[in-house]
């Protein structure tokens, strides 16, 4: 599996806590910044995330800005994304089973490091239950067309 991340200014803390996590799992990433303090636009760092997972360069993508929120929004323009805002972990793993989302967004004023890290365990290690769940996946890529 090969992940892509990013964040923006207001996600930089917990998207360092994430690589670390990568690495102690041994998952190949690509880390698309942003590498600073001041403020910047968070469409910057989450288009290009879901632009790679939508072709299938990157497996899957996670995103992190203040709440999550406009990361979540801007990578569901993608054609092909299945972006979930997640702050907990019951929903890490029903977005992975019921849902198969490629991508995941979190915010870092929302949840802390700790927390941000079992959610993205959960949501790399969770597999798709296809079954009645693989129907409305299709309904969805069918609406996309």
């Amino acid at each position: 599996m090969k992940v892509a991340i990013a964040s923006d200014h207001g996600g930089m803390n917990i998207r360092k806590e994430i690589i670390l996590l990568m690495k102690e799992m041994d998952i190949e990433y690509v880390d698309l910044g942003c590498e600073c303090t001041t403020s910047v636009d968070y469409p910057d760092y989450a288009i290009p995330v879901a632009e790679k997972v939508a072709s299938g360069e990157i497996d899957r993508g996670i995103l992190i800005c203040g709440t999550g929120i406009g990361m979540s929004i801007t990578a569901n323009k993608v054609k092909g994304i299945r972006c979930a805002l997640v702050h907990d972990m019951f929903s890490a793993k029903a977005t992975r089973e019921h849902n198969d989302t490629n991508m995941l967004a979190m915010g870092e004023r929302v949840i802390g490091p700790g927390l941000a890290r079992d959610i993205v365990k959960i949501w790399l290690t969770t597999p798709f239950e296809g079954g009645r769940h693989e129907k409305r996946i299709n309904k969805i890529e069918t609406y996309e067309v």
